[in-house]
């Protein structure tokens, strides 16, 4: 019985194009943390460096950890000590990247009618982000953040998509089978994996990534009406 369901984030629940949405990321970023003494093309190289330490992430520590102990190879000790600076950003100047992301008004009524069907919800988003930033993220899909169970944060997280540990990993903290859960996305590859660990998948193919060209037909589609009847055919 279909207990979980996972959503995730970019391209899935925020429309967006990715590349677009980064350059706007580390723009405003960069500009917030000018005033501290960071400057633009070094503090992108870093967090970049620290985005594939968590992708490249083996279990053995936080990717929170992966992160902060490549950006402090670059930055030394003061980069930890500003990090609640950092924090702090992303309940303030982060807004504004809002604007170079999409909007689906069928988002915020699909997670109700979920929630009321008392399916417990995931943001099953790639673990790059604090929980404070990817709350944030969740309003501008306007969605509620407090209808969601779990939120797969860096500080939480050891592993990052498309590692199937990653999603070996929220199937323990919920104490869950695979049998019980939905994973709803638009990345093929990172995405869709979730089915070779027997979790169902359903693809949002409005902002479709699909790196290696798979055949899609393979996978349940359409958009979130369609991923509701989908979820009501499971539940019968």
């Amino acid at each position: 019985m279909l207990k979980y369901v996972f959503f995730d984030m970019d391209g899935t629940l925020l429309p967006m194009d990715l590349e677009q949405f980064i350059a706007a990321y580390f723009s405003s970023l960069s500009k917030y943390l000018a005033p501290y003494g960071y400057k633009k093309q070094e503090l992108v190289s870093a967090m970049w460096k620290g985005t594939v330490a968590m992708t490249q992430n083996d279990g053995s520590k936080r990717n929170s950890e992966a992160f902060w102990l490549e950006m402090e190879s670059v930055f030394g000790a003061k980069v930890r000590a500003d990090e609640k600076i950092m924090d702090k950003y992303y309940v303030t100047a982060f807004d504004e990247v809002r604007a170079v992301c999409g909007f689906d008004p069928l988002v915020a009524p699909t997670v109700k009618a979920l929630k009321e069907m008392g399916l417990k919800l995931v943001l099953a988003s790639n673990p790059f982000f604090p929980e404070i930033g990817q709350r944030a993220r969740l309003k501008w899909t306007g969605a509620d953040p407090n209808d969601f169970d779990l939120f797969t944060s860096y500080e939480l997280m050891h592993f990052s998509k498309p590692n199937p540990r990653y999603y070996e990993e929220i199937l323990s903290i919920l104490d869950a089978s695979p049998e019980e859960c939905l994973m709803v996305g638009n990345d093929v590859g990172e995405d869709m994996i979730a089915r070779a660990l027997n979790i169902d998948v359903f693809l949002i193919p409005a902002c479709l990534i699909n790196i290696n060209k798979e055949d899609v037909s393979r996978y349940p589609r359409g958009d979130f009406n369609d991923l509701i009847d989908y979820v009501k055919a499971k539940l019968c």
